[in-house]
């Protein structure tokens, strides 16, 4: 008995330490600003303050990425209308194999290529793809790890609350 008196304290106290919660970090959080400036265009943030931000990180190599990407291309025309602003940031370090993607698989949300990775570290994200929901006010509300079906009505109705 008295063994499990000294036992006890110790098992919750690494049990506690173990558990983290379910809540990822920098919901209900500032999203980190950042600035990405490509060949082909330069993109702040900041600057979409006011719209609701799928911030999508990504890259053309990535199976899992190439299989959302037609399911991001159809939330940006369903909700560019609702204030809503898909953000792509593509990983790629070969610029023609980016450019080729896009073309290819018709993007026509907003893109940048940061090959540096500078933009997903600061996220923390480092599975692809990863996604961050952004609200009007710039705060992160939610955030996805891997391939999302971005049509579920569960998506679709809380993109619309936003």
């Amino acid at each position: 008995m008295r063994r499990a008196y000294v036992l006890l304290p110790i098992l919750l106290v690494l049990l506690s330490g173990c558990y983290r919660g379910s809540r990822p970090p920098r919901i209900g959080t500032a999203a980190p600003d950042f600035t990405i400036q490509d060949a082909d265009r330069k993109i702040t943030l900041g600057d979409l303050r006011g719209k609701v931000v799928v911030l999508n990180f990504w890259a053309t190599w990535c199976s899992p990425c190439v299989e959302e990407m037609p399911s991001l291309v159809q939330l940006q025309q369903r909700f560019k209308d609702k204030g809503v602003a898909v953000l792509g940031v593509s990983i790629d370090v070969d610029s023609d194999a980016y450019r080729k993607f896009l073309k290819d698989y018709k993007i026509d949300f907003l893109t940048v290529r940061d090959p540096d990775q500078k933009t997903s570290a600061l996220y923390g994200s480092f599975k692809w793809p990863e996604t961050y929901i952004i609200d009007r006010n710039g705060i992160v509300r939610r955030k996805f790890i891997g391939a999302v079906e971005w049509s579920q009505p569960e998506i679709v109705d809380f993109l619309n609350k936003l």
